[in-house]
């Protein structure tokens, strides 16, 4: 049975409360052993943004928008003269019926990366506003005011600088963002009855939860699709994440899976040997040498993840130019490859699928920020402290177990921060989350398919009569704000229709609200 005894939509993954990763109490002072000691680390993986596919022309010309510019203070908390910021952000206009009779307001959540290649992948939004007259708004807070075009200080290299300049970025400053932006748009525009649901996946769903949470009285609902709220601080086991990527491969071929699981062992083996490392850089079609086996590693797990992420049912480009399912041509590729291939050669052939699905590319660059520098990493050694590992038995990926010593040592390293990993928690909730909703939230829905590994760190059962989880056993990552196509299957075709009529119910919801309340002052 689901929460408060009601029967899941679908088996549901369990949300158990890890005992592995144990955080002491945060310090404030650097850690003591050196770090140039560290241990091989892993943070979790970026939420797709960061690499993902170049904007074409055509995608852009799909939908209309006015760019437009706010200024936005970089700091809500604080009543220090510092420098603002110019936020852009999106909108359109042409479907909505105006405050005279209160059209609402769809907003989107940003999440990293260029707001306009999150506005041509959203279609939902776009599809779904003109049936309700609805205004459609895309700000850009991704990575917090430090990604696209709204720079705080003027530039990314100044933005960027060091921890004091990067102290800016982080989740709340992002939900005031929305909350300042919001507020201002609505008065200009006389709309102050109008009722803004918000949207948002990945990332931007954790952030459209949030919001929801924190600022009640702007909104009337939020649709939080793949977030991960509750990735954090012995919410749910480590190995989670991991394991879902993994139990994807195996369930399209175990032999893929096995190939898989074999080849770290074949990477580090042929790494060992006097001219490995060129061997290596031969074999994968490195533009430049191999500095290390771990580099290859991380290259390889990253295409892993990301297939699991984006394991839709037809061709994207979400992240990469990909086939339908994905991982089922990856496999097919790995256990296919011509006889008497090595571990390896079938694992490039399998590979290639996601890092040149098109055949246009002659080499692959491992990294397109090779310092490590980029906001994630930021979030990561600050609040977004998301305990990873992989466990020997159940996971196809090198056996790792999360530290938090290590961790800390190696974000002292790189920022000269120290992580505080119960922050996330405390500010937003997740422990007791069934309580902590079912009391204090209304009009939420989180939509998670089983296939998309951070589906195991959202909310996956039912938690009130306005608190809904809708969980597809084929969904990957936020598939339900894809565009529509004709390639659809059945289920999103219902899942959608599922979220469309309950944010209908919200806006109709306060529409008599108000009126009610304008009778009764009458």
């Amino acid at each position: 049975m689901g929460i408060d005894g009601q029967k899941p939509l679908l088996p549901l993954l369990l949300l158990v409360i890890a005992t592995v990763a144990v955080f002491p109490a945060s310090s404030r002072s650097p850690p003591s052993q050196p770090a140039a000691t560290l241990p091989s680390f892993r943070r979790a993986p970026l939420f797709p943004g960061k690499r993902s596919h170049p904007i074409k022309v055509q995608q852009r010309q799909q939908y209309n928008y006015q760019t437009r510019y706010f200024l936005q203070d970089l700091d809500h908390f604080s009543f220090a003269d510092l420098p603002k910021f110019r936020q852009r952000y999106l909108i359109n206009t042409e479907h909505w019926i105006g405050p005279e009779r209160r059209g609402p307001i769809f907003l989107y959540c940003g999440n990293e990366g260029d707001i306009e290649w999150f506005a041509v992948n959203t279609g939902f939004v776009w599809e779904i506003a003109p049936r309700f007259g609805a205004m459609i708004l895309f700000p850009e807070v991704p990575r917090h005011r430090y990604y696209g075009e709204s720079m705080p200080y003027g530039s990314q290299e100044e933005a960027y600088k060091n921890a004091t300049t990067l102290a800016y970025l982080t989740a709340e400053q992002a939900v005031a963002d929305y909350a300042v932006l919001i507020t201002d748009l609505k008065r200009n525009l006389s709309a102050e009855n109008c009722p803004v649901v918000l949207f948002g996946g990945s990332y931007g769903g954790m952030l459209a939860a949030w919001m929801r949470l924190k600022y009640p009285h702007l909104t009337v609902g939020a649709l939080a699709s793949s977030a991960p709220i509750l990735q954090f601080e012995n919410i749910v086991p480590p190995d989670t994440f991991y394991n879902i990527v993994s139990n994807d491969f195996k369930r399209e071929s175990t032999s893929c899976f096995d190939t898989i699981k074999k080849s770290w062992g074949e990477v580090e083996a042929e790494g060992r040997k006097d001219n490995g490392l060129s061997l290596l850089t031969k074999t994968f079609h490195f533009c430049r040498e191999l500095k290390s086996t771990g580099d290859l590693i991380d290259w390889l797990e990253s295409a892993y993840s990301y297939l699991a992420m984006v394991d839709y049912p037809y061709p994207s480009s979400f992240m990469m130019p990909l086939p339908g399912h994905p991982i089922r041509e990856v496999c097919r590729k790995i256990d296919d490859s011509p006889e008497g291939s090595s571990v390896l050669e079938r694992i490039f052939a399998g590979v290639s699928i996601y890092y040149n699905y098109t055949g246009t590319a002659s080499c692959f660059e491992l990294d397109d920020d090779p310092h490590g520098l980029d906001g994630w990493n930021w979030q990561a050694c600050t609040e977004m402290v998301m305990p990873m590992s992989s466990d020997k038995e159940t996971s196809m990926f090198p056996p790792y177990d999360f530290h938090y010593s290590d961790y800390e040592q190696d974000c002292w390293r790189t920022f000269s921060v120290l992580p505080r990993p119960r922050w996330v928690t405390t500010e937003f909730g997740g422990h007791d989350i069934r309580t902590a909703l079912r009391t204090f939230g209304s009009n939420m829905i989180f939509s998670n398919g089983l296939l998309d590994p951070w589906s195991g760190g959202s909310v996956l059962q039912n938690v009130s009569d306005t608190i809904t989880a809708l969980v597809t056993e084929e969904g990957a990552h936020h598939i339900d704000l894809r565009p529509s196509t004709p390639g659809d299957p059945d289920w999103l075709i219902q899942q959608r229709a599922t979220e469309i009529k309950l944010i209908r119910g919200w806006i109709d919801d306060y529409s008599r609200a108000k009126h009610q309340k304008s009778t009764f002052n009458m």
